[in-house]
């Protein structure tokens, strides 16, 4: 019976002993930036294969070349003043919502759900812009 406690003993320290506690550091602060778009805001776009939507450009400084290349950004919309918001790319009402961002640029483009036609937003949309920094 001494040689099982003894045994059992033996693994509970062992155990208790190997285990390390790892801090992960967390880099630099993520921001968020809110923008508001008007229906006027929206201008007709048609891409290097004809195919065409409607675009809004929104400045966003925080966005460095750097930042471009190693960040990541998360675009989401709503049409309540920011009570819910829809994580794009979405398809809401009809319309397929997508996005591309570039150095201090964050563009937004609107066309039907089919991607066939441009299809102008009817409503004012606030948008939220997450910068997710990374290394």
């Amino acid at each position: 019976m001494k040689k099982i406690l003894t045994i059992l003993g033996c693994v509970i320290l062992l155990a208790a002993t190997s285990c390390t506690k790892q801090y992960v550091t967390p880099g630099q602060t993520n921001q968020t930036v809110y923008a508001n778009v008007a229906t006027t805001d929206w201008t007709l776009f048609t891409d290097n294969g004809g195919s065409k939507s409607y675009q809004v450009p929104i400045q966003v400084q925080a966005i460095s070349n750097n930042f471009a290349q190693t960040g990541g950004i998360i675009v989401a919309i709503s049409y309540d003043g920011g009570n819910t918001y829809e994580q794009l790319p979405e398809t809401y009402n009809g319309i397929a919502y997508s996005y591309t961002y570039n150095s201090g640029n964050v563009t937004l483009y609107a066309q039907s759900s089919d991607g066939t036609t441009a299809v102008q937003p009817t409503l004012p949309i606030k948008v939220k812009i997450i910068l997710v920094d990374s290394n």
